[in-house]
């Protein structure tokens, strides 16, 4: 297993990536620390994927440079990176067992055969796939297979662990059951890992740092809590959090030295100490987990739906012409067509410039 001795950091400075006359990853800097849990994340085309396999050396490298400790790896081949990587389709031998494909690296290496049924039975039993040694591939769920393909990197005693949506194609329950499985396994070894998902829960869940990543691009780098409480701009905003941040578009409004938001003819208290200048065109965001129902709240709008998740009550409804998504106890007793209050925390209202979409602080 991996040893505080093989803990790396990653570096990526200045990286690039073009296929052809398309450029997908546009100058990007990162530092990755020994032993963290780091989570690319962004919707499809992004480029995290790409930035992954650029790391394995699967794909090649336009300009900058990729460390793995204090070793540039630009030219590097794969085999000698020391990394293992665990993809969405798990990638196992059909016709080997359980055992056999998680000692397959093991065998290329022509380690003695008691070195490796050591090995593979210590990851075994990590991942409680003991009692599935001598089963094959296609007798496992796809829990199961994904963790052989777990305990197929874990054996080769890697500095960096890489994992491409590793979770896609299992169903919800069997996700949130295999995220607390990965988590307990990095606690546990302890190795720098990559992790690459489009799932926003996954990367809150897991991560120690979150990398949201557009077109190629970094929008922000942050912990799951500096995301969600300070997005950096509104396509962080919207991407962190469900359900989503709802956004009013407005203007300042500054009387007696007292801030509010002006929107849709109402008027919202800003943070007691905010200093704004009248007339700015802002775009306010609010968590609809912020939102309370409120006899007298400043938000007037009317009710489209309400829709109860078991736990909670979603609340959709409209103002004016803008929808606007709330969080109400379970049991809210509301009707559609209804019209409702509500009420939010100045300390909650997340402001962005209207023209550059950035957070102002």
């Amino acid at each position: 297993m991996t040893t505080e001795s093989q803990k790396t950091e990653v570096q990526f400075k200045s990286v690039a990536k073009s296929f052809g006359n398309v450029k997908v990853l546009h100058d990007l800097s990162l530092d990755i620390a020994d032993g963290e849990f780091v989570v690319l994340l962004g919707p499809s085309g992004c480029g995290k994927t790409t930035l992954l396999r650029m790391t394995a050396g699967l794909e090649s490298i336009s300009s900058g440079d990729i460390f793995i400790g204090d070793k540039r790896v630009n030219e590097v081949h794969p085999r000698d990176r020391n990394i293992a990587m665990v993809f969405q389709n798990y990638a196992l031998y059909p016709t080997m067992t359980v055992f056999d494909n998680i000692a397959f690296s093991l065998e290329v290496k022509k380690l003695a055969k008691e070195d490796i049924r050591k090995k593979v039975e210590e990851a075994a039993a990590i991942l409680s796939l003991t009692d599935y040694l001598a089963r094959y591939p296609k007798e496992l769920s796809g829990g199961q297979r994904q963790r052989v393909a777990m305990g197929r990197a874990m054996v080769r005693d890697a500095e960096v662990f890489l994992f491409d949506e590793p979770l896609s194609n299992l169903d919800a329950k069997l996700r949130a059951h295999m995220r607390v499985e990965i988590r307990l396994l990095h606690e546990r070894l302890n190795a720098t890992t990559i992790y690459v998902t489009h799932d926003q829960i996954e990367a809150m869940t897991m991560a120690d740092k979150i990398v949201l990543m557009r077109d190629g691009n970094i929008e922000q780098i942050g912990t799951p809590d500096e995301v969600y409480d300070r997005p950096s701009n509104i396509y962080v905003a919207d991407f962190i959090g469900t359900p989503s941040m709802n956004f009013l578009p407005g203007e300042v409004l500054n009387e007696k030295g007292v801030c509010s938001f002006a929107t849709h003819g109402i008027a919202i208290p800003i943070r007691p100490n905010a200093s704004l200048p009248p007339g700015q065109k802002l775009i306010a965001g609010i968590r609809p987990n912020d939102v309370q129902l409120s006899d007298n709240g400043p938000i007037k709008a009317i009710l489209e739906l309400a829709e109860s998740t078991g736990a909670e009550t979603q609340l959709h409804t409209r103002i004016e012409t803008t929808g606007f998504v709330t969080l109400a106890p379970r049991g809210t007793k509301v009707a559609p067509g209804e019209p409702l209050s509500f009420e939010v925390p100045a300390g909650k209202i997340h402001l962005f410039d209207a023209a550059t979409q950035q957070r102002i602080n």
